[in-house]
C-alpha cells in the first residue's frame, strides 16, 4: 500500500458518535498497514478488551497540583501528545473535535516542530454549540486555521464553520462511514418476536435522549402510526429527556406498545428488528445513526435538518418533513408500513447508497488522501471502494 503512516488520533473515548467514529477509523488504518496511537484519558470503549495489531493506546495522566482549582487535563493532553509524537516519530495528529482537542495539538506541534501535521475533523457540536459562546470562538478559529486540514461530516457543518467563525479557508467534506463487515442486514426472526406480535410493525429511534432530539415528537409519530396500523415502539440509548417521554407514554396510555431497550452496543443487530428509524431531529450534523439503518436496509423517516438531507435521499432511502411537522412524518411512516413493494424499494436503495457512498472503504481512503496531502506525499495507489 506504499509508505505507512504513524497516525496519532485523539477523540472522545466515551459512547459518543465522533468516539465511534474515530476509533472505527483508527482501526481500519491499523488494518491497512499504518501505525495507530490513540492518545486519551481513557481506552475508547470500541478498543475495551480486544488486541488490535498495529493499535496502541497512550493514556493521559492528569496531574492534581494544589496551585490548580481544576485538574489542568487540556495541558496534560498537549504535553502527552507531544511525547508520543516525539518518541513514536508521528506523522499525523489526527484529532476529533476542535475543542479541546486540535487546540493541545496545536500546542503538541509548538513543542514538536513544523514537521507534526495536524488534521482535525469537526464532528458538529464544537460549532453548533461552543462556537455559539462568544468567548470561546477566538480559540475555535485558532484551533481550525492552524490546522494543516480541517474536515467536516457534513456540507451543513461546514457551511455553518464559515457562518459562525468567518473562516474561509479550505475544509474537506469527508462523511461519516460504516463497516460493512459489522453493518448488514441480519437475521432477526428468532428476536422479533420478544418485541412485537406477528402482525406488528417495528418502529425504533435511538439517540443520547438530549432535547435537540425532539423525541417527544417520536411519541407523537407513534401514536398517530398506531392508530392506523398495529406497532410498537423501540427506544434504544439514555439521556435527560427519557423521564419526559416515559411520562408522555403513560399519559397516552401506550406503556404496553413501547418498550426502552437502553444502551446497546450491538446497534447492527439491534437496528434490524425496525421497519422504520425515526429521526426528527432539530439539529443533527450528520446523523450518524440514520446511517447505521441504511446499511442495514431500514430506511428514515426525519426531519429537514443539518446534514440529515444529504445522507436520506427523500423518497428513495426514506422520507425527510419540515422540522415538527410529526403529522406528515406519521403519513410517511403510513406509507412505508402499508406498501411492501416501496419498503422493498427503498431497502435496496438503502443497501447501495450506504456501499456506494458511505462505505469504510471509500471514507478510509479519502482520510489517508488527506494525510499523504498535508505531508506533501505523493499518494499510493489504493484499495477499491465498495467490495
Amino acid at each position: 500500500m506504499g509508505q505507512s503512516l504513524k497516525i496519532g488520533i485523539t477523540c472522545y473515548p466515551s459512547l459518543g458518535g465522533s468516539g465511534v467514529v474515530a476509533t472505527e477509523l483508527g482501526k481500519l488504518l491499523a488494518e491497512k498497514g499504518h501505525q495507530v496511537h490513540f492518545i486519551a484519558h481513557s481506552i475508547p470503549f470500541r478498543l475495551g478488551g480486544q488486541f488490535h495489531k498495529n493499535i496502541f493506546y497512550h493514556e493521559v495522566e492528569v496531574s492534581d497540583y494544589y496551585v490548580f482549582r481544576y485538574p489542568p487535563y487540556d495541558l496534560s493532553l498537549a504535553t502527552k501528545m507531544a511525547q508520543v509524537a516525539n518518541m513514536q516519530q508521528l506523522d499525523i495528529l489526527h484529532v476529533h473535535y476542535a475543542v479541546p482537542h486540535a487546540v493541545c495539538a496545536f500546542l503538541a506541534k509548538q513543542m514538536v516542530g513544523s514537521n507534526l501535521k495536524v488534521v482535525t475533523t469537526l464532528h458538529g457540536t464544537d460549532i453548533t454549540v461552543l462556537a455559539q459562546d462568544e468567548s470561546l470562538k477566538d480559540l475555535i478559529r485558532l484551533a481550525i486555521n492552524e490546522s494543516d486540514a480541517v474536515t467536516a461530516v457534513s456540507g451543513d457543518l461546514i457551511r455553518e464553520t464559515r457562518e459562525v467563525l468567518d473562516i474561509s479557508r479550505d475544509i474537506d467534506l469527508t462523511y461519516n462511514f460504516v463497516d460493512k463487515r459489522i453493518y448488514y442486514p441480519r437475521d432477526t426472526t428468532s428476536l422479533r418476536g420478544d418485541f412485537a406480535e406477528p402482525n406488528e410493525k417495528i418502529l425504533m429511534h435511538i439517540s443520547n435522549f438530549r432535547p435537540v432530539k425532539r423525541v417527544g415528537d417520536v411519541v407523537d409519530i407513534f401514536a398517530k402510526v398506531n392508530e392506523r396500523i398495529p406497532s410498537k415502539l423501540l427506544f434504544v440509548g439514555e439521556g435527560p429527556e427519557l423521564p419526559k417521554v416515559q411520562c408522555k407514554i403513560k399519559e397516552l396510555g401506550l406503556e404496553h406498545k413501547v418498550h426502552f431497550l437502553g444502551k446497546q452496543d450491538e446497534i447492527a443487530q439491534v437496528i434490524s428488528l425496525a421497519d422504520v428509524l425515526l429521526l426528527p431531529s432539530e439539529k443533527e450534523s450528520f446523523g450518524l445513526v440514520a446511517l447505521e439503518a441504511m446499511a442495514c436496509g431500514v430506511p428514515t423517516v426525519g426531519s429537514l435538518a443539518g446534514g440529515i438531507p444529504e445522507l436520506v435521499v427523500h423518497g428513495e432511502t426514506g422520507f425527510l418533513s419540515p422540522i415538527g411537522d410529526t403529522d406528515q412524518m406519521a403519513a410517511q411512516v403510513l406509507r412505508l408500513l402499508s406498501d411492501s413493494d416501496l419498503a422493498a424499494r427503498f431497502r435496496e436503495a438503502c443497501l447501495t447508497r450506504a456501499c456506494r457512498e458511505f462505505s469504510d472503504a471509500l471514507i478510509t481512503r479519502k482520510y489517508e488522501q488527506i494525510y499523504y496531502r498535508v505531508l506533501g506525499r505523493e499518494v499510493p495507489q489504493l484499495d477499491a471502494v465498495c467490495r
